[in-house]
């Protein structure tokens, strides 16, 4: 063998050793997100270009933003739409994120909700223990379902728009996920790999609407238009250790109002997604709110309700904050 045919095959050799070395097979079973990459992922559009909803990732929280369709146009312009791509999607954010290319400064875009029209947006009512007690309320033996219409849905820094059919509007800070892959009967040890990210959320209610009217059912009361922001950014699963350790706190103009831990959750992430995909099919994009924590204000002595002016902030540890001023 010639000193070159022995170069290129040393090469060659190191070229698939470092292949391997970057990507070790994972078992499907064990592992935690999609794509085994930790990105913060937002939805965009720049100032002055209202409509062109994009994709893009975060450098870090708060800090620029990369163009993912301007680095691959090939690529979508909705969450969405990405997130049904499964881990090819997801490979080329990293890519992007990767090459320093692309880069917007935060000044020049608005964060939109990290998801526009899911399918689904499912929220589990009495899911931490401290908010049961606070209410002298048994512990739930089965996760409590309701949902909200897509249409509430909005930024993690627009308004929110209080009712003039409601007197009694509250605030709920929520840990959110979203489904990354399709999915029915998923088991709970497998869950975790059906689950593209955390978001914050809030839930806000109009108590008068989900306690006294309406037969007490909670769906008009929760869903007015505006009454679930989301973001600021899907923080996909590999970049949170452990989603049931984080703190929770909302402050209504700048009071810590809500202050909590996910580890008072009573039914966890992997538990949620098992239960619910029972029912229905889950499909990318769908939207799941956690329940929250004690501090809500219709159990406050008097009860306290959120009026014009009053700018709300909801803060989960390593996700980010949302804020939100209602009008």
């Amino acid at each position: 063998m010639t000193g070159a045919m022995r170069l290129l095959l040393l090469r060659s050799v190191s070229t698939v050793r470092t292949l391997f070395c970057q990507r070790p097979p994972i078992n499907p079973q064990r592992q935690r997100g999609l794509s085994g990459l930790a990105m913060r992922l937002v939805q965009f559009q720049r100032h002055g270009d209202a409509g062109n909803i994009r994709v893009g990732v975060e450098l870090g929280e708060g800090l620029g933003v990369v163009d993912l369709k301007a680095f691959d146009p090939s690529m979508p312009s909705t969450m969405r739409a990405l997130l049904e791509l499964g881990d090819e999607g997801l490979q080329c954010a990293q890519r992007a994120l990767s090459s320093g290319q692309c880069v917007l400064e935060r000044s020049d875009v608005q964060l939109l909700s990290p998801v526009l029209a899911p399918e689904k947006v499912v929220c589990v009512g009495m899911n931490y223990r401290d908010h049961c007690l606070e209410q002298n309320a048994p512990i739930p033996k089965e996760p409590i379902i309701f949902s909200k219409f897509p249409s509430a849905i909005t930024g993690p820094y627009d308004d929110i728009l209080l009712p003039s059919e409601s007197q009694e509007v509250d605030w709920e800070v929520e840990l959110a996920f979203v489904i990354g892959r399709r999915g029915k009967h998923i088991k709970e040890e497998d869950a975790l790999s059906y689950v593209a990210g955390f978001t914050v959320a809030n839930d806000v209610s109009a108590r008068d609407w989900q306690m006294k009217r309406n037969g007490k059912q909670w769906l008009l009361g929760k869903t007015f238009d505006s009454f679930c922001p989301l973001g600021p950014a899907l923080v996909t699963t590999d970049a949170v250790k452990d989603p049931h350790n984080l703190g929770v706190r909302c402050l209504v103009n700048g009071d810590t109002v809500q202050s909590s831990n996910t580890d008072q959750m009573i039914f966890k992430t992997e538990a949620l997604v098992a239960w619910v995909s029972k029912f229905v099919t889950l499909t990318p994009g769908d939207v799941f709110l956690t329940g929250t924590p004690p501090g809500v204000g219709v159990f406050r002595k008097p009860p306290v309700f959120l009026k014009k002016g009053d700018v709300v902030e909801c803060q989960i540890d390593r996700i980010g904050s949302i804020v939100n001023k209602v009008v």
